[in-house]
């Protein structure tokens, strides 16, 4: 939602809010559709359109949009948006008549500037050089084994950076595709996190930066591809820089994370009658890779949320669902073995009463080679997986990008694997080895295995190493 906002009659600012509907139209309920194959199977789509003129709300418009979600919720969560620029746009207007346009529009100059230069600084600590990284997205949601890879070639000169990504795979027949802006935002989110967390996030500090991404890839498709699963390509897409930029920053680059594997559940509950969507934010977060010095975050959710992604209160969970949850807790040995670990995944289950459930899964992380990969010695975190026991005993498990039929009574589970481990994991100190399995975060069988490091399994002292 966006809001002009003039002073003096001049438009001076855009005041925006952005936000992830329960619903948005489109074949399947949540907005993601593993089997769409264009854009028009996705969502409404909506050009640029007032939605409030001269202050009142354009009842039209407002129809037209709420006739076409599933859940009358949404229209609240717009209303909120709208706010959100009106408070946006006080502040704005706030500055303007405090402290005049002149003044305010040339200290705006001198913040982008300011980030430019030290973003300069930051890039100026990567050794100049060529790098290159790789990484494979699997299953397109419409053939099975299909893979399609990612290449970045990063150049680096001065404090200048371009991302060049020829040689990426064409776009896919399904959703697994990206538009040119949501795989610019996963490079700005990646090379973010590599530099000073506190540099200011404006205009500036993107004036150093050139993407190239061809057009009709994966990262880029023509129009009218469908492209809803865009945002969550910035997994993989994190994965080919951080591997391309390992060599050139060690003591900062991560280890691989999770790659997400979500489901939506949707139907109606019994209680009200009234149908539900729920996208199951609490089971899919995995835990982060490592970096040196420090182990990865346990359960932190997907890296397109660098880590920002939150889940329900368990009770919301249940008091706004027809779910009953059973279990929710840390995944044993899913954190891939270092000096410093990953971060552990989660393991939950609950029971489902809705009705006419349909599941629609997206994500990825279920095939082998997908796993959070390890950095300098260290080992590769936990796969994904989901799994429905159904009521006549029967488990069903959902492909990575599907849609499944739901019987009532069922038994949701999922594993939400671990990140990557960074360093030999021999160099990880012993006792606390023997302090992890203590607090069962890894097996006795995995501190001997993994890490050479023998637990007694009643006192849980070091009893000997194989170091």
């Amino acid at each position: 939602v966006f809001r002009p906002v003039f002073f003096e009659e001049r438009l001076v600012a855009w005041a925006a809010t952005k936000g992830h509907q329960a619903d948005i139209g489109g074949a399947q309920a949540g907005g993601y559709n593993p089997r769409a194959t264009e854009v028009w199977q996705e969502a409404l789509r909506i050009p640029p359109l007032k939605i409030v003129e001269r202050g009142q709300l354009r009842r039209d418009a407002w129809n037209l949009v709420l006739a076409n979600v599933r859940l009358p919720i949404v229209g609240e969560d717009l209303k909120a948006q709208i706010g959100g620029t009106v408070v946006g746009e006080r502040g704005v207007l706030e500055l303007y008549r405090r402290h005049g346009a002149a003044t305010v529009e040339r200290h705006l100059e001198f913040l982008f500037d300011a980030a430019e230069r030290r973003m300069r600084a930051e890039l100026a600590r990567i050794p100049d050089g060529t790098y290159h990284g790789e990484s494979t997205v699997f299953y397109d949601g419409h053939h099975a084994g299909s893979r399609h890879r990612i290449v970045v070639t990063i150049d680096k000169r001065g404090s200048d950076i371009r991302f060049d990504y020829t040689g990426t795979d064409p776009q896919t027949v399904g959703f697994v595709n990206a538009p040119w802006a949501s795989s610019y935002s996963a490079v700005i989110l990646t090379l973010l996190m590599l530099i000073d967390p506190d540099l200011p996030h404006n205009e500036g500090l993107l004036r150093p930066i050139t993407v190239h991404i061809p057009k009709g890839t994966i990262l880029n498709a023509d129009f009218p591809a469908a492209t809803t699963f865009g945002n969550t390509l910035a997994g993989p897409h994190a994965d080919a820089i951080f591997r391309a930029l390992a060599p050139a920053l060690p003591d900062r680059v991560s280890a691989g994370w999770n790659r997400m594997l979500g489901m939506t559940v949707t139907g109606l509950d019994p209680r009200s009658g009234r149908r539900y969507v729920d996208i199951l934010f609490l089971a899919l977060k995995g835990g982060s890779g490592a970096v040196h010095g420090c182990d990865g975050y346990d359960h932190i959710g997907l890296i397109n949320t660098a880590g920002g992604l939150l889940a329900q209160d368990y009770e919301m969970f249940e008091v706004h669902t027809p779910h009953r949850l059973r279990t929710h807790e840390y995944l044993p040995d899913s954190a891939g073995p270092g000096r410093w670990r990953g971060g552990l995944g989660v393991e939950t289950e609950f029971e489902i009463h809705g009705e006419q459930v349909t599941g629609i899964s997206f994500g990825d992380g279920v095939d082998e080679a997908a796993r959070a990969f390890g950095l300098f010695g260290g080992g590769a975190g936990s796969l994904n997986r989901i799994e429905l026991a159904t009521p006549d005993g029967a488990t069903l498990v959902p492909r990575s990008k599907d849609v499944v039929a739901i019987p009532r009574g069922t038994v949701f589970r999922q594993r939400a694997g671990g990140g990557g481990g960074y360093g030999d994991p021999l160099e990880r100190p012993a006792g606390l080895v023997a302090a992890e399995v203590r607090d069962g975060v890894i097996s006795l069988e995995a501190a001997r295995r993994d890490y050479g490091v023998e637990v007694h399994p009643g006192t849980f002292a070091v009893e000997r190493t194989a170091r």
